[in-house]
């Protein structure tokens, strides 16, 4: 069966992410702390999580990039990245002439994620994508620690050394949960493929493994749930399927962990799920 053949299904999925020392994702209106909701669950945004996607495919000279065009099989010049730095808005308006059609079949981000490219005379751009990212939360109160950096080497005239008050900001240890989920619905009008589909499931697990920084150097995720439904307009409840795969805190709920021993983190799904979707996934296991 060709590509172009293949049905997209509905499918749910949730990421399972730990973070160890690490800030997951930083927020620029609190100086790049990690992202904080008031009630002091932590957040990981899904615009976060989609950039280290479409870094991977952006990145045409990175092993990821090069190992996954040989394995899947990829076409050169249909999985460029539309939200990229120094795009051309003239040529990207020429593209999007005749419906779309060569703007459909070039941008693997668009056609899987949307846009929101809001050019005059662009009125056919694909609004909303085939896969949604949700929030990601911490499952118990996340604990924020703030350091000064030092650097030996002078900055300011004759001062021995350069400081940067409270710029080291980190997560002692959390557990997130992230939902995301497949909608067919949206395919047709994005140009959307099963190729784009397997390839955002091959990036997946190298997400955090290929974007490490001084910040994050360890969020891994433990988890990467795949649950295919039963037909292309679905065949059971995402929430149903989210919250059973959801780790829990086995005590003290509404204070931080340290290690993720302190958790419940289920493996499979109870049985009365078990036969409304495809075989349970992970795809951590690549």
């Amino acid at each position: 069966m060709s590509n172009e053949a293949k049905k997209i299904m509905r499918a749910t999925g949730l990421l399972v992410i730990e973070a160890i020392n690490s800030n997951p994702n930083g927020d620029p209106d609190r100086e790049s702390d990690p992202r904080q909701r008031p009630d002091r669950l932590g957040e990981i945004s899904p615009v976060s999580f989609k950039r280290k996607l479409r870094d991977l495919v952006e990145d045409k000279e990175g092993p990821v990039w090069k190992e996954l065009k040989q394995h899947l099989g990829l076409a050169d010049g249909e999985f460029e990245v539309l939200e990229s730095r120094g795009r051309d808005r003239g040529k990207i308006k020429k593209e999007l002439e005749d419906n779309g059609k060569i703007f459909k079949q070039k941008y693997w981000d668009a056609r899987i994620f949307g846009n929101t490219f809001l050019e005059e005379g662009a009125a056919n751009t694909i609004k909303t994508g085939v896969v949604q990212f949700g929030m990601g939360l911490s499952v118990a109160p996340i604990i924020i620690e703030r350091h000064t950096n030092t650097n030996k080497a002078g900055v300011e005239g004759d001062k021995d050394r350069g400081m940067a008050p409270m710029a080291y900001r980190i997560v002692q240890h959390g557990i997130y949960c992230m939902p995301f989920f497949v909608n067919p619905s949206a395919a047709h009008k994005s140009g959307c493929t099963a190729k784009d589909i397997e390839l955002l499931l091959a990036l997946i697990p190298h997400a955090y493994a290929h974007s490490r920084s001084y910040v994050r150097p360890n969020v891994e995720i433990l988890n990467a749930w795949y649950m295919e439904h039963k037909s292309a307009i679905g065949s059971c409840s995402d929430f149903k399927l989210i919250d059973s795969l959801t780790p829990t805190k086995l005590e003290h709920s509404d204070s931080a962990s340290n290690n993720r021993k302190e958790y419940d983190i289920p493996s499979t799904l109870p049985a009365e799920l078990q036969g409304k979707v495809a075989p349970l996934k992970d795809l951590m296991e690549f």
